[in-house]
């Protein structure tokens, strides 16, 4: 790939990746839409990791609290903050691994890569988190996270695994209509991101690890890279707009998005 096509994906890796936009929705799109090559499973992986370390870096005090929690719940205790945000994080990743790894095994992720499917997802996931935030409370607070809504909030996560839905999206609307305000839905929906973003960057990592090369590499660090700055970028934005706009905007925008690849689709 050339440096301008690499930039190109790691920069709406890193955008999206944390909007409620759907990035797997957009690198599918890229290529079906702009009939350039497909990135390859090497630069996945490597945009993944670009925006695993922003997502670590933006939220490293949660991160720092939750490692060392997990320690302790390692040796059965259960008894400090970081223990139980350790064990609430892990309860909200279960079901996206055990259906992820069910729909790669039966090859529905394949199936699933269309731009009538992305279409469809974009415009009614839109309309779910336009609902949830409208009519949902905003008397919670990330603080009392509890394993009920640590659990609701995963299943919920597994509806990400079809293109377009939005991982962030859709964690977000379970959130919102749990009753959290808005700063701390999206705090709790990028914290439950980073465990699914390492356990699948591992499980794309098997893939190409016996096609790895200097060329590619080097690519795929560049890729690296520009997601990460892009990522935290739009991290940082979307966190502090939160303070004064509600999830609008991206609603508006996943549903201008979702119409257009359906009349596309369909015509």
């Amino acid at each position: 790939m050339t440096l301008f096509q690499l930039l190109i994906v790691a920069m709406i890796q890193g955008v999206t990746e944390f909007l409620p936009v759907s990035s797997s929705g957009h690198l599918i799109l890229l290529p079906a839409l702009t009939g350039t090559q497909d990135q390859g499973l090497a630069i996945d992986v490597a945009v993944h990791v670009g925006t695993l370390i922003a997502v670590t870096l933006y939220f490293w005090r949660d991160v720092r609290v939750a490692v060392r929690g997990t320690g302790r719940l390692i040796r059965g205790k259960v008894d400090t903050q970081g223990a139980f945000l350790a064990l609430c994080l892990i309860l909200a990743t279960i079901p996206a691994l055990v259906v992820g790894l069910v729909i790669k095994m039966t090859g529905l992720d394949e199936a699933m890569r269309s731009v009538a499917v992305i279409g469809w997802t974009m415009l009614i996931f839109g309309l779910v988190l336009y609902w949830a935030d409208k009519t949902g409370d905003t008397t919670r607070t990330a603080d009392r996270w509890t394993l009920r809504d640590a659990a609701m909030m995963g299943l919920a996560q597994c509806l990400a695994l079809i293109p377009g839905t939005s991982r962030s999206g859709i964690t977000i609307t379970a959130a919102r209509a749990l009753g959290y305000e808005r700063q701390d839905a999206a705090r709790l929906a990028m914290l439950m991101s980073i465990p699914v973003i390492l356990a699948s960057g591992a499980v794309l990592s098997l893939d190409v690890i016996g096609d790895a090369n200097w060329p590619l590499m080097r690519d795929a660090a560049i890729a690296a890279a520009f997601a990460c700055v892009a990522a935290l970028a739009a991290l940082t934005l979307m966190m502090r707009l939160l303070r004064t706009v509600s999830f609008t905007p991206y609603v508006i925008y996943r549903v201008v998005l979702g119409l257009g690849l359906l009349a596309w689709a369909y015509s």
